[in-house]
């Protein structure tokens, strides 16, 4: 099989597998006992804790909140932090979102909050200084994330943050760093954010497990109530085995990071030079835009997007149409809509995404594949 979905979930790396073993084993304890058992999965949780600060520049390990994956990540930031508001606040993010931000926003405006979605252009970028214009005293969290999952299309994540608190300074930033981790410079320094979501999965951890960063200072009111885990943030038996291996394949993400851009990166923009050249009908999504190392999101003029998808599997070849999470959805990508693309444009598009098992030669190959399914399609 190709696999170019590694936006939707990528192959553990070894090296996260490795680590996670024991914990399946004679690691096995509840790290919230007191005996010797619970004491070793404390020990490996706390460790984790504080190499997951390090490499995202955190200023202290309790900074780091595990949670069970980016969705939960994003509801914590979101919620948590538009639930302290004594008040109804408001909630700024862009129209571009993952779905996990835009649906806890949903939720808390249907709590009574304000909500304003800032567009972006046909670039896919959001503008600084719109968000900044959207933000009042009533503010309590501004989103905005690192790279879409759809397009790949960076966002300035920084400059919005710097913007908005050149007016309220108080207000908390949020950033979905989900599918940036891999190739971008990821720290809450870099980004200027106060709250930063994370997924293993993403980067060659296991699956439904994440982070959550929060600033020290900065108040959440939990989502999930319970055994008050995670100094009372998040609540739930820690899954020790996936957070270690999450804190491994961080690890290894950070140290590949050069060669990942490299080698993604060039296996990405083979594949978009070789199809369109096969293909000159073809465009790229925010092609012009600066992008993450893997997504290449193309548009196919006359070829139904679900038809490809279905001809492609068939042919041994795994990609998406939009996120992971809208699978099987008739409804166009709320993404490509904020981008100005009509549905009948949108129904036309696939998304590519290449990851860390891919070699800088492999663009070519899966391009020559793909354009081949696409002709047969004609």
């Amino acid at each position: 099989m190709l696999y170019l979905d590694h936006a939707a979930t990528t192959p553990m790396r070894p090296e996260a597998r490795e680590a996670m073993l024991p914990y399946f084993d004679d690691r096995f304890g509840n790290p919230s006992g007191i005996h010797g058992a619970a004491r070793r999965a404390k020990d490996a949780i706390e460790a984790s804790r504080e190499r997951a600060a390090e490499l995202i520049g955190a200023a202290h390990p309790l900074e780091i909140v595990f949670v069970g994956g980016g969705t939960e990540a994003d509801n914590l930031a979101i919620t948590g932090t538009a639930l302290t508001a004594t008040e109804h606040g408001s909630v700024v993010t862009t129209a571009i979102e993952h779905a996990a931000v835009i649906e806890s926003v949903r939720f808390v405006e249907r709590l009574g909050h304000r909500v304003t979605l800032i567009g972006v252009g046909e670039d896919g970028r959001v503008e600084p200084e719109e968000v900044a214009a959207a933000v009042d005293d009533d503010t309590v969290v501004v989103s905005v994330m690192a790279a879409n999952n759809e397009t790949g299309v960076v966002q300035p994540v920084a400059e919005t943050a710097r913007a908005v608190r050149s007016r309220f300074p108080d207000i908390a930033v949020h950033s979905d760093a989900v599918q940036a981790f891999n190739s971008q410079p990821v720290t809450v320094e870099n980004l200027d954010v106060d709250l930063l979501s994370l997924s293993a999965h993403k980067f060659g951890g296991p699956q439904g497990v994440g982070l959550l960063y929060v600033r020290d200072g900065r108040r959440l009111e939990p989502v999930l109530h319970g055994g008050e885990q995670e100094l009372g943030r998040r609540s739930g038996t820690h899954n020790v085995a996936g957070i270690v291996g999450m804190v491994a394949a961080m690890e290894a993400a950070f140290a590949d990071r050069e060669g990942y851009r490299s080698r993604v990166g060039a296996a990405r923009d083979g594949f978009e030079r070789a199809l369109v050249s096969r293909l000159p009908n073809t465009t790229v999504t925010g092609g012009l835009s600066p992008r993450i190392a893997s997504h290449s999101h193309v548009c196919f003029p006359d070829v139904d997007a679900e038809t490809l998808l279905v001809r492609l599997d068939q042919d041994g070849i795994g990609a998406a149409a939009g996120a992971a999470c809208h699978s099987g959805a008739v409804a166009s990508s709320h993404v490509l809509t904020a981008m100005g693309m009509g549905d009948a444009e949108a129904a036309r598009c696939v998304r590519f995404s290449f990851g860390w098992p891919d070699a800088a030669a492999d663009g070519a190959t899966a391009a020559e594949r793909v354009a081949a399914v696409v002709e047969a399609i004609r």
